[in-house]
């Protein structure tokens, strides 16, 4: 069956994409582009996000006038492609609508079955197979069944065979279209796990690109000075030679801004990648790391290997380093996972202390594994999108609710990092962490606060309130807490209203600023800065318990001293100093510095 085609500068094929967020991009269309060669210019691209509305998509593409598309389809955009397809159709009738991507490929007889406008889907891996498409309509020559990776109307053409990495060319010709989003790049393709509910178990041969290559390419990022790299490798220390080859290279080239992110199995982090991370720039390297769960039986059945004795051992090596941000995944639904096994593993992940907690819940992915034995599971999830758990057989829908629930006050509360020193005290009048979430969730659900969102200072009055009820502390001390942590993180211009006022002591400051102009003592970085200037560039306030130790005591009034200029890159807290007045605050000493 041959397509039609126009041949030359008329035709347009468009590839579009529809990102969940705009700071996300999409690799894939612009590898497609990238592979395309001599051919590169009968490509263009189009990237919206899922927050457009279909009418300013439609509007957009038809004034593009394409003479092909292709959509890039996946779990969150795939829905809204499919809405778009058909009024696509009417306001371009003739024209060819090819998908792409794992959401079209691992459905293609029932995509075509339902959307006869659908001209083919790309299967698989797309770089060659596109490339030999976008050929035939520029020439308006073969025909589609001699394209390999295809699924047509009549029939599944050759498989494609899968490329070596040097024949993918780099993505990125400049960064102008990158401005303020996240790069995307890979080292690596393939997994050499078989974790059941992700599809990067189906390739199980790991490709790496020449390592020569890869540091060519860094260091374009780097001489660039974006923001951050965001390497898309399944599992990128899956190899120590490649993993440390590249780390060492980002140390040495550090230009002190470009921040990289990888995903890493963290019980195979041997001493010398460890070693390694710890000697980077504090913020240069951010590592996620899939726990999923601490229920041995859990871990078995979904065919992780993991040692959890060695991952909190090398989580807690690069806690103490200080050097690097370390992200920790739970996952909710998994086979064997009860309500109360999933709170023990939130326990367990939650003592490793990483800088952010994700809880999120399975997925079950069309050609996974946890697909196939959805049944044997007693695992219903949604139809659409994103495919999420509902209830298993060990789980029912109202645990998985209640856990939702959860989910958003460990978001809002901890990976916010704004509630640090508050959270810490609370814990302590509960059994265990996950109880304290699990009795936030009920306090948000009894003072409907799910439903009329709190804005994010109101937060602070709605957790000193809950500490009222629920803490085992006195209410003056929860509120320097919440005083001391709003100040770590906000050099605020207006005073919230649970902090109260400062008139008490407003001769103290104004005093410790005057003086702090002519001494430089605790400012020394601030220039010829005068007193008032000073105290609108920091933060000086007074406390009565010893907020900044991990058991803090009521004592003799002190200061905090929050210095914004330098912020700890990991946790963007305020560098703080506690600062002691004599009986007649006549004068101040230094006590102590807390970094």
């Amino acid at each position: 069956m041959a397509a039609g085609g126009r041949k030359g500068g008329n035709m347009k094929f468009l590839l579009v994409a529809l990102n969940a967020k705009y700071i996300h991009s999409n690799p894939a269309i612009y590898s497609l582009r990238r592979y395309a060669g001599e051919l590169a210019g009968y490509v263009e691209l189009a990237e919206y996000t899922i927050n457009n509305h279909t009418e300013e998509i439609l509007e957009d593409i038809y004034d593009r006038k394409p003479k092909a598309i292709g959509f890039s389809c996946y779990i969150w955009n795939r829905e809204m492609i499919l809405e778009l397809i058909p009024e696509l159709h009417k306001l371009l009738p003739g024209l060819p609508i090819w998908l792409g991507g794992p959401e079209a490929s691992l459905d293609a007889e029932r995509i075509l079955a339902e959307y006869p406008m659908v001209t083919g889907i790309m299967a698989g891996e797309g770089e060659a197979t596109f490339a030999e498409l976008l050929a035939h309509y520029v020439t308006g020559k073969g025909n589609l069944q001699e394209i390999a990776g295809l699924v047509l109307r009549d029939g599944v053409t050759a498989k494609r065979e899968l490329l070596s990495l040097a024949e993918i060319p780099f993505l990125y010709e400049n960064t102008a279209d990158f401005e303020n989003r996240i790069i995307y790049y890979e080292s690596q393709r393939g997994c050499p796990f078989s974790c059941s509910y992700c599809l990067s178990s189906i390739d199980k041969k790991v490709r790496f690109r020449d390592i020569d290559v890869v540091k060519r390419e860094l260091q374009f990022f780097l001489e660039k000075r974006v923001k951050q790299v965001k390497f898309v490798d399944r599992t990128f220390n899956c190899n120590h030679a490649h993993a440390v080859e590249i780390w060492r290279y980002i140390r040495e080239h550090d230009n002190g801004i470009t921040n990289f992110h990888f995903e890493v199995a963290g019980d195979i982090l041997n001493d010398e990648e460890i070693e390694l991370l710890n000697s980077m720039r504090a913020g240069l390297v951010q590592l996620e790391i899939g726990v999923q769960s601490a229920n041995a039986e859990t871990l078995a059945e979904i065919r992780r290997t993991t040692d959890l004795e060695r991952l909190k051992a090398a989580a807690a090596q690069i806690r103490q380093g200080g050097r690097v941000h370390q992200h920790l995944d739970l996952i909710a639904g998994l086979p064997f996972e009860d309500y109360e096994s999933f709170g023990r593993s939130f326990d367990v992940v939650y003592a490793m202390q990483p800088n952010q907690l994700q809880l999120g819940f399975l997925k079950v992915l069309k050609g996974s594994y946890m697909y196939e034995k959805a049944a044997d599971y007693g695992l219903a999830y949604t139809d659409v999108p994103p495919y999420e758990v509902l209830y298993t057989k060990w789980i029912s829908y109202a645990g998985i609710r209640r856990l939702k629930k959860i989910e958003q006050m460990v978001e809002i509360y901890y990976n916010s990092g704004q509630f640090a020193h508050t959270l810490s005290a609370l814990q302590r009048s509960f059994q265990s962490p996950f109880a304290l979430y699990e009795a936030l969730a009920d306090y948000y659900a009894e003072n409907g606060f799910f439903i009329e969102t709190p804005s994010r200072l109101y937060r602070y009055q709605i957790l000193l309130s809950f500490a009222r009820e629920h803490g085992s502390g006195e209410e003056a001390f929860y509120r320097e807490l919440l005083v001391f942590d709003y100040y770590l993180r906000e050099k605020a211009k207006s005073r919230p209203d649970f902090a109260g006022g400062q008139d008490a002591y407003k001769k103290e400051i104004t005093a410790f600023y005057k003086k702090e102009e002519t001494e430089r003592r605790y400012l020394p970085d601030y220039g010829a800065y005068d007193s008032r200037q000073l105290e609108r560039m920091t933060h000086l306030e007074q406390f009565h318990y010893s907020v900044w130790e991990d058991e803090p005591k009521q004592g003799e009034a002190c200061y905090i001293l929050f210095d914004y200029q330098k912020r700890n890159p990991l946790t963007h807290e305020a560098a703080v100093m506690v600062i002691l007045r004599n009986e007649f605050m006549t004068d101040v000493t230094e006590k102590e510095t807390v970094s």
